[in-house]
């Protein structure tokens, strides 16, 4: 089991991880067991860098039959890959009207007709029942296939090999990184700290910071975790983690409403949106041991920190706050002896005998009074770095940026790089902005009021400003940092790697992992986007769809379970219901060179959860892509070939209703891999100007390529063509965000 899961975090990272006590022969020639392991392999779409080759040769046959199997599991080969329809690219030819006809024969018991296994009759001369693999009426599968077409992809994944060196060093660049790590980074640091030692080292980030207090405390180590809780909201953080599994404090009243919409239906009497929001508020219940409140109770009474500080770091969530102290029976504890501390806190707290400084802030600001606004700011450089755009449409540019200056040197880099790369959309009076409330869906939001105060020169000399302070305040940093090397490599494919910064994603990669921006180009003329869902789960109801949104210049069209066949695009059947453990799958063939003579600009690949809730754990959504035509089985309609999928996530949180996985351009034949969650049952619920925004965003990020050309000029080295240099990055590289996020110089 921990070399399977030490497999799997490899394989996120292109690399395969063989352990050197497992090689045990330094042969050359290949034995048949590592020539049968390379030719299933690539049928799977991988193959083997000569190093990882040489290493696989000489380990036992077991290990390498694991290593096909954590392939195999990751790819789904042993999932039910089948659709409704047979042959499902050639239309059936259903409309509305059959399923009419059905309803009113299912309710009058009609004779004429065939009755299916799931009890539903489908009347003459209607379904074509001989294209289906189960019932067209209620979308229930009944014949399963197996994978036939595999290896058709035109293209193999090079793996490479990881030592314990590597996967070492790995395991320390996630502790060590500077922006917050997305779900597969945090899914691979939990499997690390489960089965490898904690390392020693400093951990960059408080969400971070919370995997390893909970791995202390798991190991009964509540001592040495305290030394890592500084301040009242890094308890919070925990205690809020350990109740919901969110690294982040999203309220309570934020979940409660986000389940209950998440559970209503477009038909009255399916609707369970209230009993959702009771469900929900049962499970945000806070219930503790006493060992756990005693725990907690010292760390607050221990704390290096001013009682006012501390009551004012806890005044934002004040709510919360009293739920958490009635149930850790903080009043209770802090009459004991020795809990002085703890006494005082919660008499200064509930009595709110304590100033806010954020108060304070606004009050000046409202008041307009520039110097005592500025001079509280600056006590707090992240805060003023958060609202400096708004300050300079308030204050005045030169102002704002004058006071700034003074502490931009305090400021976190990547503050300072978000602040260079988003403030070509703020300034820009047309453009609605992405934002993605905690806890919430990804939202459009107008452009700031006070920008119509100002003058387009005005507002392009204040996008200026900002970039030459930012830029100039990176070179300094870099240039402080000594630097013996004279020459620089840059792979040129991360000029089209964003930074990962602010991107929080909510799904895993289990296969190589990409970052939200990175584009794939397409080799032929077709793409097909695949959903497999249900896997382990008992048969049931469980309706999930796949979707995309065709986007022209004047008008907008749908590819669905309510419009199988439209210009360009074929699906392959709505399935509503799930067979036992299997799971099932649906699919979509979009043709582009019937899209680019229709005129289309743009296809965004959705699923949603139709039924009530959200979009069902392990949900695995992507899109296969290959330069060669990829065929669908004539018995039973699989198209899906592992070595063709381009990219693939799979669904773990539980909040999402809609989802955004990719958008095709069709001009540029290249699709932009991106996640964007949304509200509603079906595709008509996206907001396709609200995936524009986040594109939009995308665009503005800063690349890997600019920021290592920014280190480079900082730091005086010359870039080489070749990988011959003393500073080499490659895209294998860049693979580790956590690793690049090293560049992010405080």
């Amino acid at each position: 089991m921990k070399t399977k899961e030490l497999l799997k975090i490899s394989l996120r990272q292109n690399a395969i991880f063989i352990p050197s006590e497992m090689i045990t022969n330094d042969v050359k020639n290949l034995s048949g067991t590592t020539s049968v392991l390379l030719a299933n392999v690539s049928k799977l779409g991988f193959t083997f860098s000569e190093s990882l080759l040489h290493a696989l040769n000489n380990v036992n046959p077991k290990y390498k039959i694991e290593v096909l199997e954590v392939l195999r599991e990751v790819l789904g080969t042993d999932k039910n890959w089948t659709p409704l329809v047979k042959e499902w690219n050639v239309p059936t030819g259903e409309s509305v009207v059959d399923h009419i006809i059905t309803y009113f024969g299912n309710v009058f018991k009609t004779k004429n007709g065939t009755t299916l296994q799931c009890g539903h009759i489908i009347p003459d001369n209607t379904f074509p029942l001989e294209r289906y693999n189960g019932c067209p009426f209620c979308g229930t599968p009944f014949e399963f296939g197996k994978l036939e077409n595999i290896g058709q992809g035109s293209k193999l994944k090079m793996l490479e090999l990881w030592t314990e060196k590597d996967l070492n060093d790995f395991y320390i660049s996630l502790l060590q990184s500077k922006t917050a790590l997305d779900a597969t980074q945090v899914d691979s640091l939990k499997m690390a700290m489960h089965y490898l030692p904690l390392p020693k080292t400093e951990v960059a980030m408080k969400e971070t910071l919370m995997l390893v207090i909970d791995l202390l405390i798991e190991n009964g180590k509540e001592n040495e975790a305290s030394q890592f809780l500084k301040t009242p909201t890094d308890i919070l953080r925990y205690l809020w983690y350990k109740n919901t599994g969110m690294l982040q404090i999203i309220e309570p009243k934020t979940i409660i409403k986000r389940t209950s919409k998440n559970a209503q239906h477009f038909h009255n009497v399916l609707d369970t949106s209230v009993q959702a929001r009771i469900a929900s508020q049962k499970d945000l219940k806070l219930k503790y041991s006493r060992k756990e409140c005693l725990m907690v109770a010292n760390w607050l009474n221990n704390m290096d920190m001013d009682v006012e500080a501390m009551c004012e770091t806890m005044h934002p969530k004040r709510g919360m706050w009293v739920r958490f102290i009635r149930a850790l029976r903080l009043a209770e504890y802090s009459k004991r002896k020795g809990f002085e501390k703890l006494n005082f806190l919660m008499d200064v707290f509930y009595n709110q005998v304590y100033d806010v400084w954020q108060s304070k802030v606004d009050s000046s600001r409202l008041k307009f009074d520039a110097d005592k606004t500025f001079a509280l700011l600056k006590q707090r450089p992240g805060l003023f770095a958060r609202s400096l755009f708004s300050n300079m449409l308030w204050f005045g540019a030169d102002e704002t940026i004058a006071h700034f200056e003074e502490i931009i040197d305090k400021v976190p880099a990547r503050l300072v790089f978000t602040l260079n790369m988003y403030a070509q959309n703020y300034f820009d009076k047309n453009m609605q902005r992405s934002v993605k409330p905690l806890g919430g869906t990804n939202k459009r939001i107008e452009a700031n009021a006070l920008l119509k105060l100002y003058e387009d020169f005005q507002l392009e000399v204040m996008k200026n400003q900002i970039e030459e302070l930012c830029l100039l305040a990176m070179k300094k940093r870099f240039a402080k940092i000594a630097n013996t090397n004279k020459t620089i490599y840059i792979d040129p494919q991360l000029f089209n790697i964003p930074v990962s910064i602010g991107d929080r994603s909510e799904t895993v990669q289990d296969l190589p992992v990409a970052l939200m921006g990175t584009r794939f180009s397409v080799e032929g003329s077709e793409v097909r986007l695949f959903m497999q869902w249900g896997k382990d789960l008992p048969a049931q109801h469980l309706d999930m769809d796949l979707s995309c949104h065709i986007a022209y210049e004047d008008k907008a069209d749908i590819c669905s379970f309510s419009r199988l066949t439209t210009t360009g695009c074929q699906h392959s059947g709505d399935i509503r219901s799930i067979p036992d453990k299997i799971g099932t799958a649906e699919y979509i063939n979009i043709n582009i060179d019937e899209l680019a003579k229709a005129k289309a600009k743009f296809v965004t690949f959705t699923c949603n959860a139709y039924s009530n809730g959200s979009i069902t754990p392990n949900l695995v959504v992507g899109w296969m892509n290959s330069k060669h035509p990829m065929k669908i089985s004539e018995k039973t309609g699989v198209a899906y070939d592992p070595s063709c999928v381009d990219h693939q996530v799979r669904v773990t949180q539980n909040v999402a209703k809609g989802l955004v996985f990719g958008v095709l351009d069709i001009a540029k034949r290249e699709i932009v891999w991106l996640e964007m969650t949304f509200g509603g049952q079906v595709v008509g619920g996206l907001d396709f100007k609200g995936v524009q925004a986040l594109l939009s965003k995308l665009n503005s990020k800063l690349n890997i390529g600019s920021l290592l050309q920014l280190k480079a000029e900082a730091q005086g080295l010359t870039i080489t063509e070749n990988e011959i240099a003393d500073e080499v990055y490659t895209a294998q590289w860049a693979m580790n965000p956590a690793v690049v996020t090293q560049l992010l110089i405080d």
